[in-house]
Parts: structure tokens; C-alpha cells; sequence
């Protein structure tokens, strides 16, 4: 996984070192934030959990797109980030992120299995990083979005981030799409990263290795849209969704399949 993290880190360096500036101050997607913006966020995250804090005095509950507690640490990360110049903000990304694979490498195997705070409550540190692969990796999707670039290419890295949203997919199909006991949906996905996905629905949703003959619905998707569809981007796009079976089932799964925060 710190491979996968590094690979990550290093392929969002290197995408955002290619930029025109004028790719660079495009808008992103998201909302309030430029492409750098983005780039801003990944660093801020990552300078965060090695113990530095931003020098930002704004006040984010002021502004319209933040909602969460989250939503106002990533602005004054972000706003950090806006005082300083591009090269700047790369050097530091650089250094954070080779400080960060270095502290992690150091860590025990207790440590890495401790309990911490995470995105989706307290899990254990490796799983929280298991979420900063799948942050990153989205991430990448955006910054590609918003200036024609296409998928991202890096094999480790996405199949470590659609492994966090397989660890979702059983709450999705169970909870909120409220798919019938014994049933079953399968994703099929494509891209750089093919996997396939069986959720069963018994008691309670949950992954599963395999099942028997074809699943009730199958989604075929490439996985940068699965990401664009779980994250509530502006470019999901449920038409580019192939769907085989139960379609009501395939529907009331895809119109539920935006959870990030």
C-alpha cells in the first residue's frame, strides 16, 4: 500500500508539473477550486498527517461549498497554498510526500494495525491509507477532467482505490439501494484497473469471492467512472454505465452510489 501510495503521489508530481498555467488555474470541477487547487488539497492532507498546520486566518464557514468539519481544515489548507507560488507549493509537495513514505516505511506492524481517525470513523491506519490511495487516485480523475487529459494511467494505485470503494459497494447496494434478499449485483470493471465485483445480498449486504451463474444486474464501467459516479462529480455519467439484468435493481443502485463526503 505505500507503494501504491508513493506510485500515486508520484503520478499526480508529475501530471501537475506538466500543466500550462493556464491548465493550472483552470476551474476544476470542484467547487471554489482551480486544477492547483486540487493539487493544493492532496499536499495539504498528506502535511497534515506529518504534523504541520496551515498558516490560513480565513474563516471557511463562510463559504458555500464547505459543509463539514472536513470541508473547512481542506480550505485552510487550501487558502495556505494560494499565498505561495506554483514551484513553491510543488517543492513542497516533494518534501512532504518523501517525509511521508519514509515515516510510514518506520512504522510497526502494531502501529499500522492501530486504531485512528478516519474519514469513515475509527478504523485502523492502514485502512486510512487504503482511503488516501482511493483520495489521491480520485483526485487524479478530477485534475485530468477538468483539462482533457483522460484516465489515469497507473495500474497499483487504482486497483488499491477501487478496493476502497468495494469496501462501500455492500452499503450502497444493500442500504441505500435496497436491493431484495437474495439478491445479487455484480460490477464489472474496465480501464487500467479490470476487476470484478459480487455483492450478495443476504441478511446484509456483502462481498463476496463469487456466485453461482449470472448476477441479478451487472454494471460494466470503466473505474474512473465508478470514481466520478461514488464521488458526485459534475462529469459522472450514468449513460456510459452498461446494464445487464434487473435494470430497476441496476437504477436504484446507481442513482445511490454517490457516498463521499
Amino acid at each position: 500500500m505505500i507503494d501504491a501510495l508513493e506510485a500515486q503521489w508520484t503520478a499526480i508530481a508529475d501530471l501537475a508539473t506538466s500543466l500550462t498555467d493556464e491548465q493550472w488555474t483552470a476551474p476544476s470541477g470542484l467547487p471554489g477550486w482551480q486544477v492547483g487547487d486540487v493539487v493544493a488539497h492532496v499536499l495539504g492532507t498528506e502535511a497534515m498527517l506529518a504534523g504541520r498546520t496551515p498558516d490560513s486566518t480565513i474563516d471557511p464557514t463562510t463559504i458555500e461549498h464547505v459543509k463539514n468539519p472536513i470541508g473547512e481544515l481542506n480550505e485552510h489548507w487550501i487558502d495556505h497554498y494560494r499565498h505561495r507560488s506554483r514551484d513553491e507549493l510543488m517543492t513542497d509537495f516533494a518534501a512532504v510526500t518523501a517525509e511521508r513514505n519514509k515515516a510510514m516505511w518506520g512504522m510497526t506492524e502494531g502501529q499500522w494495525d492501530a486504531e485512528t481517525g478516519t474519514p469513515v470513523g475509527p478504523e485502523s491506519y492502514g485502512r486510512f491509507m487504503r482511503i488516501r490511495v482511493f483520495d489521491c487516485w480520485m483526485h487524479e480523475v478530477d485534475i485530468r477532467d477538468a483539462v482533457g487529459l483522460g484516465g489515469p494511467e497507473q495500474t497499483v494505485p487504482a486497483l488499491w482505490a477501487l478496493r476502497e470503494i468495494a469496501a462501500t459497494l455492500p452499503f450502497v447496494v444493500g442500504k441505500r439501494a435496497r436491493a431484495p434478499k437474495g439478491s445479487t449485483v455484480a460490477f464489472d470493471i474496465t480501464g487500467v484497473a479490470p476487476l470484478t465485483l459480487y455483492i450478495a445480498t443476504d441478511e446484509r449486504a456483502a462481498l463476496v469471492p463469487s456466485i453461482d451463474g449470472a448476477a441479478d444486474v451487472t454494471l460494466t464501467l470503466d473505474g474512473a467512472d465508478l470514481a466520478r459516479l461514488v464521488g458526485g462529480r459534475s462529469a459522472a455519467d450514468i449513460s456510459r454505465v452498461t446494464v445487464d439484468g434487473d435494470r430497476d435493481l441496476g437504477s436504484a443502485v446507481l442513482t445511490n452510489l454517490h457516498y463521499t463526503i
